[in-house]
């Protein structure tokens, strides 16, 4: 006769495999990911499921899994049959990106200057000072992937601080789920745009902090463009030819 603890070891064990299954997936959907933000794998790379599941010590299914949520989120591209690679973006995906990002951070920075207590001034011009600072050091040509990658995470959490003093949780929840801070940096690190104005982010802070509406906004806009020519330069001289490079059996 089964007792009730067999029955419950039979049952559990499924949902153990699956649990562990989502972890490994999870984890090869972060450590592509990040290979992408960083610029270890360049737009247009093409990504093998063999080689991506032996360099991660895995099996097919969780890098499958991970390269169909980053296919999902824009940061990937596939054909039946050929493969998959880091999407290469068309002129239209990077003015779209900017365009978005424009209207939602602009939006953010009017509501940030209305609504921004003191001590959250304090906040933001310390982080903007500690910004900069960090994006001098990035101007050198032998800065490390994971320094570059460092600022980024700083960076995003910058914008997204001005979005939570917006006061607006809708609003803070579109400009993180459109990903539009993702694939600006993205696009910043393919064309190797590092180089940024004295003060970039310190000039942002003062406007966010002046009290004006009209003033945060205007100095948001101008920060969001900035740099779109040489992004839309670097894609135009960009080798655009459809060669997936796959070779059979590499998968």
């Amino acid at each position: 006769m089964k007792t009730e603890a067999t029955k419950t070891r039979r049952t559990k064990r499924p949902l153990q495999v699956q649990a562990d299954d989502r972890s490994l997936s999870h984890r090869a959907y972060q450590q592509i990911r990040d290979e992408i933000l960083r610029g270890d794998l360049s737009i247009g790379d093409i990504l093998s499921r063999r080689r991506l599941a032996d360099r991660l010590n895995m099996s097919f299914l969780p890098v499958t899994e991970a390269l169909q949520k980053l296919e999902a989120e824009g940061l990937v591209e596939s054909k039946p049959r050929i493969g998959t690679r880091v999407r290469i973006p068309t002129e239209q995906d990077v003015l779209d990106s900017y365009v978005i990002r424009e209207a939602l951070e602009s939006q953010a920075a009017r509501l940030c200057a209305e609504h921004v207590t003191e001590k959250e001034k304090r906040q933001l011009r310390s982080s903007a000072r500690r910004l900069d600072e960090l994006q001098r050091l990035c101007q050198v040509d032998t800065v490390d992937s994971a320094f570059m990658f460092s600022v980024h995470t700083d960076h995003m959490r910058f914008h997204m601080r001005i979005a939570e003093f917006s006061r607006s949780p809708g609003l803070r929840n579109a400009i993180e789920k459109e990903q539009v801070l993702i694939f600006n940096w993205l696009y910043d690190v393919a064309a190797r745009r590092q180089k940024l104005p004295r003060g970039f982010h310190s000039k942002l802070a003062i406007a966010l902090c002046s009290g004006s509406a009209a003033k945060a906004d205007s100095t948001m806009r101008a920060h969001v463009r900035y740099g779109l020519d040489q992004v839309l330069d670097w894609l135009a001289s960009f080798n655009h030819g459809d060669k997936w490079r796959q070779k059979r059996g590499q998968s």
